[in-house]
């Protein structure tokens, strides 16, 4: 297990994850990002020195028990964003801008994402598509909000993709994912996130941005690697995608302590005599049921 980073250690900003694309060769220099949606979550991945902590949307398949991202509104999103930065002290907070947030107006886009910086304390905020975002991108960094973009299979486009795809497999796609790739770097995104494509376009891309790629289902050859914290620890109900690696079962782990709880409560095990509280020595050892007076 890797050494935690020391108390008051520098917070991570969104420039110094852009400087780090010069030194994503040496492997201790990768960008690891995992989801949180809550303070003790985070307070954990933050001590043990996740570099970025991403408020997704995928909250609300995870968390609120949505069919997917859709449903969720720039207020729920605020609400786990504000518990995320409580918990944090040194990792980069990245807020998701939920579906719809940005996709009526430039006001409605300036408004939302100012308030996950007041409001919810994030360092950045993130946002899905390519080259039809480069104008959006360009005036959020314009008022100095960081942008960390999102290519490939992007969730809040299931509709239109018809459902969660590869994306990339053919040369079109592939050359619309370049396109994309490179158009955010051109609107001044500090990263980008590559979903759900073939590990040699994620190598390709990765190659040619001068801004690091943060992979999740595109390889080992990016920048940085993303996974929902759900995912990586067992909590995800069904199947999970083929990227992602369960690295615990806590899912396990939290039925065996309930069935175990129910059964001591049930044969009277639960709360034994030293998880009760007693009356003063005094008290007791006058025998008798005390009165009201």
């Amino acid at each position: 297990m890797s050494v935690a980073p020391i108390a008051g250690a520098d917070r991570v900003t969104a420039p110094g994850i852009l400087a780090r694309k010069s030194q994503s060769e040496n492997p201790s220099r990768k960008i690891t990002c995992l989801t949180a949606y809550d303070f003790p979550t985070a307070r954990l991945l933050d001590d043990v020195g996740v570099d970025i902590l991403l408020v997704g949307d995928s909250l609300g398949m995870v968390v609120l028990g949505y069919e997917n991202t859709l449903p969720v509104t720039v207020d729920e999103m605020l609400h786990h964003v504000r518990a995320v930065r409580r918990g944090t002290r040194r990792a980069l907070v990245v807020a998701d801008m939920p579906y719809g947030s940005y996709h009526v107006s430039m006001s409605d886009t300036m408004r939302d994402a100012i308030r996950f910086v007041k409001e919810g304390g994030a360092g950045a905020v993130k946002v899905e598509g390519g080259e039809r975002r480069m104008d959006m991108i360009l005036r959020l960094v314009e008022a100095e909000i960081p942008v960390m973009a999102h290519i490939g299979l992007t969730p809040q486009s299931i509709n239109a993709l018809g459902g969660f795809r590869v994306q990339g497999r053919t040369e079109a796609a592939a050359k619309q994912l370049l396109r994309d790739a490179h158009a955010v770097e051109t609107a001044g995104a500090f990263s980008v996130v590559i979903e759900s494509v073939p590990r040699e376009l994620g190598a390709q891309v990765t190659r040619e941005l001068r801004i690091p790629t943060i992979g999740i289902g595109a390889g080992p050859d990016c920048d940085g690697q993303v996974l929902v914290f759900h995912d990586l620890v067992g909590l995800t109900a069904g199947p999970s995608p083929k990227f992602a690696r369960r690295y615990a079962d806590v899912a396990g782990m939290i039925s065996r302590a309930a069935v175990e709880f129910c059964d001591d409560v049930r044969a009277g095990r639960f709360p034994s005599d030293a998880e009760s509280y007693h009356l003063p020595a005094e008290l007791r050892e006058r025998g008798s049921t005390l009165k009201r007076t």
